[in-house]
Formats: C-alpha cells, structure tokens, sequence
C-alpha cells in the first residue's frame, strides 16, 4: 500500500509541475510585451492586479490544478479503459475529459478572480465564446496531445529512456551495471495446446497487464516481452536497494494468487511464473534506424536466462545466482537455500545459484 501511495504521489506531483509549467510558458506568449490585455477590465483601485508576474502566479497557479485534475483522470483512465481502447482511442478519449476540466476550472476561476479582483473578462455569450478561453482551449488541447505522446514514449523505452535517447546518450555504446530477471509462464506449451492460440494470448495478455500494476512499485523496467516471457531490469543500486528485484516477484505472485478465481474462471487454471536473476556490468547502446531500441550485450542476460532454465530442473520457482544474493539483504524477508554449483550451458565456469523461500 505505501509503494502504491508513494508511486500515485509521484505522478500527481509531475502532472501538477508540468502542467503548471505548460500554463506559465501560455501566459509568457499570450500577454508578454502586450500594453494591455485585451477582452480585461478591471476596476479602479485593482489596476495593479494586471502586473505580468501576477498574471503568471495566476496561470502557475491554474495548472497546478489542472495538473491536479488531469492525475486523477490518467490513472483512472489506465486502470479502467486502457485495456478496452486502442492507443489512438486512448489519446483522444483523455484529451476529451482535459477539455471538459478546463471549461468547469476556468469556469470557476473567471466567477472566483471576478469577486476577488473585480476583474471582468468580458464575453457577449457563453464562455466558449470568449478569445482567451478558445486560444487557452486549444493550447491544452495541443499540449494534452504532447504529453500524452512523451508518455507513450517513456512507456515504450523505460522511464527516464526516452530523454536519454533524445540527448543522443546511448549513440555509442555504454557500460551500465544492472540487474536482470527473466520471468517465464511454467508449462507453457501444454497451456497453450489446452486453451488454444486465441484463449492462450488472452491469458498472456492479463498476466502481463497483471506484471505492469506491480512493476513501477519497485522501480523496475520491462525491457522486453518475448512471446510468455517478459525480461525486466533494474538500475544495479535500485534492484538492491530494499531488496527490489526479488520482492517484485514474489508481490506478482500473491498479486495473481489473489486473482485466482477470476484466472480458473476464465481460463480454467492459475498462472504460474518462474524467475531467474542476475547482476553484474553489461553494455547498452541504440540499434536501428526503423524499429529504434536499446539493446543490452553482455554476459549477465545470457547467465540471468540459464539460471531461469535451471527452475524446471530444480523444480523451484525463483533462482538468483550468489553474486547477487550476496549483497541482497533478504536475512529478515526470505530464507536463501543452496541447490548447488551449475555449469549452464555455453560457459566455462560454474557457479552457485539459490532459490529463495519467504520467512
């Protein structure tokens, strides 16, 4: 619950900046330079009122609730309607409802500043009549568009990717030190030949959904779906850091243990994963001109996929090699038990892997 609240605070408190920042930057090409602002009257003893820097605490203040506003509409957007309505649908249907929170806010700001500064902005009729509030209607309308493209991107590419592309960071390769898990559906070609292709991606498609309500509660990043398998990764010190990458998992597997009678109802069985992890350094760079991604090279991804492998011989359910065990502190949450020293398959060297049970 806590991670849950801190993750919605964090996307209230960027939608709330943005947007406040988006409104100061329309103030700043709306009425900058102006000698007055046409469509404003305001009455004596209030002419002060009209200063530029009140006009952009007025508009800050504007998209602070709006940003307030358009958080709210984001996350029930994506927790209702986002598996029911294409990308495109999406985008428009969200840019509806900022429209229609623009008009009730500006609504409601014009009455409140009217009574407050005696200031009238003048209109013949309703208020989508009025000049500012159209060029204010459109400006968010252009921007909710924006914003809604920057995070389809950062959805695509990772959080915090995106800019770093832009910037042109992984032009040439990187050295990143990262922690990898390969989680995978257990018995999966029997599942499939049981429900059928069309049952079977339907039952793909919801644990995946599933995955994605629990992945940015502990910081990691799907960096890539591989027909039933999903490849995750974490930034080395976040993957440690209150023990992330291992209790991810085990959150994802009470998360469908809790679904479980909607996965039998549906589908006539309950999901189960298996996850392999590993850490160490590894390179990143941009490939491609069409289809542009980052890709990762190294030994940790071929090593995090074997050890994933070695779940069915061990008939366990997570296994995480003892490097990474090592500088985990999992002493209080989860009990560590040795299954032995494995040589995978393509190395030379053996090593250790554990599985790891809750306390």
């Amino acid at each position: 619950m806590n991670k849950t609240l801190k993750t919605y605070g964090k996307q209230v408190i960027r939608s709330m900046v943005f947007w406040s920042i988006a409104m100061v930057f329309y103030a700043v090409f709306r009425f900058y330079g102006l000698p007055r602002f046409e469509g404003i009257t305001v009455e004596a003893g209030y002419q002060d009122v009209l200063q530029m820097s009140n006009i952009l605490r007025l508009f800050a203040f504007s998209g602070l609730l709006m940003g307030f506003a358009f958080a709210h509409i984001e996350f029930f957007v994506e927790k209702y309607a986002s598996k029911r309505l294409s990308i495109g649908l999406l985008i428009l249907f969200k840019t509806f409802l900022y429209l229609f929170t623009v008009i009730i806010v500006s609504t409601i700001a014009k009455s409140l500043i009217s009574m407050r500064f005696g200031i009238d902005v003048d209109a013949a009729g309703p208020l989508w009549e009025d000049e500012i509030f159209k060029s204010t209607l459109l400006y968010v309308f252009l921007v909710s568009v924006v914003f809604s493209f920057i995070k389809i991107a950062n959805e695509k590419f990772g959080k915090g990717v995106f800019l770093k592309m832009l910037l042109g960071r992984y032009k040439k390769p990187q050295e990143e030190k990262r922690i990898f898990m390969f989680l995978d559906l257990q018995s999966s070609t029997t599942i499939a030949e049981k429900l059928g292709h069309f049952k079977y991606s339907q039952l793909i498609q919801d644990c995946f959904y599933d995955l994605n309500e629990i992945v940015p509660k502990y910081a990691a990043e799907i960096y890539q779906y591989v027909g039933d398998e999903a490849v995750l990764s974490w930034p080395y010190q976040k993957g440690l850091a209150h023990n992330n990458c291992v209790r991810m998992y085990f959150e994802f597997v009470n998360f469908l243990t809790e679904k479980e009678d909607y996965y039998k109802d549906k589908y006539g069985l309950m999901p189960v994963f298996k996850a392999g992890l590993h850490g160490g350094t590894l390179m990143v760079a941009e490939v491609g001109v069409v289809k542009k991604e980052l890709a990762f090279h190294g030994d940790v991804i071929n090593t995090s996929a074997r050890i994933q492998a070695e779940c069915n011989n061990y008939n366990v359910p997570i296994l995480i090699s003892e490097s990474l065990k090592d500088q985990l502190t999992i002493e209080k949450a989860f009990t560590a038990k040795h299954m032995g020293n494995v040589l995978l398959k393509g190395k030379e060297n053996s090593l250790n892997i554990y599985t790891l049970l809750n306390t």
